[in-house]
């Protein structure tokens, strides 16, 4: 099978594996431990946090490690929020962020926050316009996913964070799929927060990390947790960090290569859907959009059924996010675009890895010209 869904997951880097059997067997002790097997643990620890700040140009004592993405979501919205540079109780987020944010939004609205959500333009963008509207004196937090899961688009993060800035607001962003995709060390330095995770990356599953600025003092929401100095509880999967730090050694290197590499698949895919163009609909924004991931709806056929088909015809795709995959509602993406619940249920994702061919890419497009052409019982020219 060939596999198309690496926004939801990445295999593990043969690298990374070799380094997490490694950190396992020889660096085994709990890295709080005080003997000199600890002591060893935490060293690599420390190592490991240095070069990922290194990566994304932040300084390493605002880096702390966690169980993924959805974990560093939550634990960065309340440490800002247990810290804001002003009183007030409105946030400003977006309809089509991730689960993660979405259930702390819920979670804090209960507890009498005023939540503001924005909708995506027709490119997939925050309107800037908008969201500058939605401000007001009592608002302490924005919230913006940095790379659209399910259609790619890039938000403009730095001048989201300089109208933070302006505002006295803190800036919390989901890093999850443009940490190790596009260069960050300009952006990264100028929010409160991000958050990022391994297993996108050709990491490990089950573990991840959130930056928050050194300068904010945060309090833990978790009681009583020893490590992260107190971020969060539980043992450190050190093993599962190194593994994760060495994938990011491999993979930050050359994105601006594989970058390229991607703007050629999109190119050639999407070439090769022309015979079925007149029902393709791709989501997208000009000039801001991630080319790895391709967020699309094919008129009149359910994207869960191109989806089986695909399958069996020996394609791995996807129809969104896998966190949301199982739901019955819409996407949140798709909601966000104004797309009609109808059309919403049409939309499939197609996601490019680092290994992936000119080749496969154009044996799915041909495969899913044939899909449209059987289901539409007609010629497709």
């Amino acid at each position: 099978m060939i596999y198309f869904d690496y926004a939801a997951t990445t295999p593990l880097d043969p690298e990374a594996a070799k380094v997490y059997l490694q950190a396992a067997t020889e660096f085994y002790g709990n890295s709080s431990s005080l003997h000199d097997i600890g002591g060893n643990a935490s060293a690599l620890l420390e190592n490991c946090r240095e070069e990922l700040a290194n990566l994304v140009n932040v300084d390493k004592s605002g880096v702390f490690f966690t169980s993924g993405g959805s974990e560093s979501n939550f634990i960065a919205i309340e440490a800002l929020l247990s810290a804001p540079k002003k009183q007030g109780n409105h946030i400003i987020s977006g309809v089509a962020e991730h689960s993660s944010i979405h259930g702390t939004l819920n979670r804090l609205k209960a507890m009498g926050y005023e939540i503001t959500l924005l909708p995506l333009n027709s490119s997939g963008l925050i309107d800037i316009g908008e969201l500058e509207d939605a401000i007001r004196p009592e608002t302490v937090l924005i919230t913006i996913q940095h790379v659209n899961s399910e259609i790619g688009t890039i938000q403009p993060i730095e001048k989201i964070a300089h109208i933070c800035k302006e505002n006295n607001i803190h800036f919390h962003s989901d890093f999850v799929q443009s940490f190790g995709k596009i260069n960050l060390s300009t952006v990264a330095p100028l929010l409160s927060s991000f958050s990022f995770s391994g297993h996108k990356i050709y990491g490990p599953k089950g573990v991840g990390g959130v930056y928050i600025d050194p300068s904010i003092s945060w309090r833990p929401f978790f009681p009583g947790g020893s490590h992260e100095k107190g971020l969060r509880p539980g043992t450190v999967n050190g093993p599962g960090i190194a593994a994760m730090t060495v994938a990011a050694q491999q993979i930050f290197p050359s994105i601006s290569e594989t970058f390229y590499h991607y703007a050629e698949l999109r190119k050639a895919f999407l070439e090769a859907l022309r015979p079925i163009k007149e029902w393709v609909q791709v989501f997208e924004a000009e000039g801001a959009q991630l080319p790895s991931i391709i967020g699309l709806r094919v008129a009149g056929i359910e994207g869960q059924w191109v989806m089986l088909e695909c399958n069996r015809l020996g394609f791995a795709i996807s129809t969104g996010s896998a966190c949301q995959v199982g739901m019955q509602s819409p996407s949140k993406v798709m909601k966000a675009l104004g797309v009609s619940d109808e059309q919403a249920k049409e939309f499939i994702r197609i996601s490019f890895g680092r290994t992936t061919s000119i080749d496969e890419v154009l044996e799915l497009g041909k495969a899913l010209v044939g899909i449209v052409k059987e289901y539409k019982g007609t010629v497709v020219i």
